[in-house]
């Protein structure tokens, strides 16, 4: 029964949010604003953003990636320009481009499902890497279309998907293969 009562104690502590993981969380996320900020203008604009991201999740985890991804978010909802062209607040991310940044929250997420059914592994990081770029582009389209629509006029999801996907697919997939590159160094580098 004692065994039993230390296994449970391990779990509880192993649950609790360190002084190491905020500083890890806080740093994350600040990088993932430097990330936004280096940007080519365009309808969705040509970031580092999906890299912060992907490097997040792979170095710190899906819990701790995650909860850098919502500071970040956070952030930006109240104001602070950490979004791409050096912006920020409820209308930049309630605007037409906004769900591919609450996309970014879905994407941790998946990466973290990943992660614990199936391990922390290369193969598992890019696969679920590119899973969740394709849920970002899914819920991000769809967003976009809703906005536009209300603001503008009907579009199809052909013009949304040539404007704000395919010409991202390409340096997404650049992104995700340097992030995957910069986890494999980075996490023996910081002991994650």
């Amino acid at each position: 029964m004692n065994r039993i009562n230390n296994i449970d104690d391990r779990s509880l502590v192993s649950r609790k949010i360190t002084t190491r993981d905020l500083t890890l969380i806080s740093l994350c996320a600040s990088m993932m604003a430097v990330c936004s900020w280096i940007s080519v203008p365009a309808a969705v604009p040509f970031t580092m953003q999906t890299f912060g991201v992907f490097l997040t999740v792979g170095l710190l985890g899906g819990k701790r990636g995650s909860m850098a991804i919502a500071l970040y978010l956070a952030l930006g909802a109240v104001g602070l320009p950490v979004f791409a062209g050096f912006s920020g607040g409820p209308g930049y991310m309630m605007g037409p481009t906004g769900g591919y940044i609450v996309g970014f929250v879905l994407s941790a997420l998946l990466m973290w499902l990943a992660e614990s059914l199936f391990g922390k592994s290369m193969p598992v990081l890019i696969t679920s890497m590119i899973a969740g770029l394709i849920v970002c582009y899914a819920f991000g389209t769809a967003w976009f279309m809703t906005v536009y629509t209300k603001n503008t006029g009907d579009i199809g999801l052909a013009a949304a998907l040539s404007w704000c996907v395919i010409p991202y697919i390409i340096p997404d997939v650049i992104k995700i293969v340097l992030a995957a590159a910069a986890c494999r160094r980075l996490r023996p580098l910081l002991s994650l």
